[in-house]
């Protein structure tokens, strides 16, 4: 299995001010802002993102912190991420006790935001690859569902960020079909929605469909990063009786990080054929004989610990235990020059 390869690092420079300082600095408004009863918390969680996780907060972060709130879910602190994965910047939790989070990629490409997701005991699943295309997606949800009269109430919620991504009434003017339809034309890409697809194909037993929307769910730059297209194409190929190609995809699935396939890295193994080779292999990697090995062979010792740090988060994510790797990851991102991802993963309220 091969690491995450070292890339761009989303974050700037570190303050060298405090952390508990610097989340108390105020900071400029977004250019679009919800209304001024922002909870003062959704400031922390900007300064957090910016001054702690070290890189670009989104522009509507506060707006959604806000729908998330209208939703019924409890606001809580960034730094409350003790039993998290340690790559989370934790917004919400709702009655059932999941956390909606943002995802902190250590070595993101220039440019991608940081993905909305819920954090699970193995991993993370994706809801959205972006805060407005989460937004976008709660209210047209909202307004797809409003068949009685409601207030609106996330819509006004919203404030003007919603209007700029929504225009209310949208979808039934649309006249497409259904509600899963118009959200993947008209707002994006969704893990749930195209997985639902697929099962819908099933019901009507058209198994090309749902190899078709399988094999699409997959594609490069649909979900950077994420394993668990992966891993939902062996489980499509696996039903329709391709074996040896649902194996294939399996494997494939997990050189992603294990920590997105959306399932156990034992479910996956098990369509790969694998028993715990591939655990041994990634003990091996992270013994100080394997770091030599690869040093050996010329790989550059910033890569080697990116490397290092990548294989220890797939051994947390098999039992969902992260907090017996954090000090050794944040060595590993400092050895790699990251110093402020180092800070972050070790942050703590």
């Amino acid at each position: 299995m091969k690491a995450m390869k070292v890339g761009t690092s989303g974050g700037g420079s570190s303050p060298t001010a405090l952390p508990k300082l610097l989340l108390r600095r105020a900071r400029r408004a977004n250019s679009i802002r919800c209304s001024s009863s922002t909870s003062t918390i959704s400031f922390d969680h900007v300064s957090f993102i910016k001054d702690i996780a070290a890189t670009q907060p989104p522009q509507h972060l506060q707006c959604l912190l806000k729908i998330l709130q209208a939703k019924g879910e409890t606001i809580i602190s960034p730094g409350a991420r003790k039993g998290l994965i340690p790559l989370a910047v934790p917004l919400t939790e709702n009655q059932s006790g999941a956390v909606t989070a943002l995802l902190r990629w250590p070595t993101a490409p220039p440019g991608m935001e940081m993905p909305v997701v819920e954090v699970r005991k193995h991993g993370v699943w994706l809801l959205a690859k972006n805060v407005d295309q989460y937004i976008h997606r709660i209210l047209v949800e909202e307004d797809a569902n409003n068949t009685h009269g409601t207030s609106g109430q996330l819509y006004d919620a919203s404030s003007e960020a919603g209007k700029k991504l929504y225009i209310k009434g949208d979808f039934a003017e649309s006249r497409i079909a259904n509600l899963d339809s118009y959200l993947l034309k008209k707002v994006g890409l969704f893990p749930d929605i195209i997985e639902r697809k697929v099962k819908q194909h099933f019901e009507k037993d058209d198994h090309v469909s749902a190899m078709i929307t399988g094999e699409f769910y997959t594609k490069k730059d649909h979900f950077p990063g994420f394993g668990r297209p992966f891993v939902f194409n062996a489980e499509v190929l696996l039903k329709v009786g391709r074996e040896l190609e649902a194996k294939d995809a399996a494997r494939g699935a997990l050189k992603s990080p294990w920590w997105t396939l959306g399932c156990t890295y034992q479910e996956v193994a098990e369509i790969a054929q694998w028993d715990d080779e591939q655990i041994e292999f990634i003990k091996e990697k992270v013994s100080e004989e394997g770091r030599q090995e690869d040093l050996k062979k010329g790989k550059a010792p910033a890569q080697v610990a990116l490397d290092e740090a990548a294989f220890l988060l797939d051994l947390a994510s098999l039992e969902g235990n992260w907090g017996f790797i954090e000090e050794r990851i944040a060595e590993c991102y400092n050895e790699a020059g990251l110093h402020d991802i180092a800070r972050f993963v070790l942050y703590r309220d």
